[in-house]
């Protein structure tokens, strides 16, 4: 991610900027910041994954695509996540109703320029949300899902699957990713065992 300009914005600025641009930005800590376009296999795991969650959410769960920016603190972190499912009443910044405020759970397809950033600062971030519970890291070079699942008394647990033949339950929606289904029609590189 690179900077679009180096001046700090209020989120107020970003926001009036955001609304008006004909390309996405993300904010943070009172820098824009650019968002590059994905790649073919990014779209392709992206529509997919859009698919698969879709089909299995039932009220009152329901998602958002990444045309939905989810902010986290005031000044801190407004970003557009892949995909956002919320469960219960959706809580907007304003009536604009483009910035979420209570996502629950949040897939993001990893980049490699972005994937850094993904696990760390934007984790980070998302964990400051009451309401989120559940984040989910999809790669696109290989076959595989990580997921972190915030537990009430214990902090956050771990679990990845990989390879085609596996699956992952989101117990909080009642969610369950196939990766064959995830990754269709996507070709991998081969690579040599050491």
């Amino acid at each position: 991610m690179r900077s679009v300009q180096h001046r700090h914005y209020t989120p107020e600025e970003y926001l009036e900027l955001e609304r008006a641009a004909e390309f996405k930005s993300e904010y943070l800590e009172g820098q824009i910041y650019a968002m590059s376009g994905g790649s073919r296999t990014h779209a392709r795991v992206t529509f997919s994954l859009y698919g698969q969650v879709g089909s299995q959410l039932k009220p009152p769960c329901f998602g958002f695509s990444n045309d939905m920016k989810v902010r986290t603190s005031y000044s801190g972190l407004y970003a557009y996540p892949d995909l956002i499912v919320v469960c219960g009443e959706p809580i907007f910044l304003d009536d604009k109703t483009d910035v979420l405020l209570n996502p629950k759970v949040i897939f993001e397809v990893l980049s490699p320029s972005t994937e850094t950033y993904d696990r760390t600062e934007k984790f980070f971030r998302y964990q400051m949300l009451e309401s989120f519970t559940d984040y989910v890291l999809i790669a696109q070079a290989e076959p595989r899902v990580e997921h972190f699942a915030r537990h009430p008394n214990t902090g956050w647990a771990f679990n990845y699957v990989k390879g085609l033949d596996t699956s992952l339950r989101i117990d909080s929606i009642g969610c369950t990713l196939e990766l064959a289904r995830i990754y269709s029609g996507i070709e991998f590189a081969e690579t040599s065992a050491s």
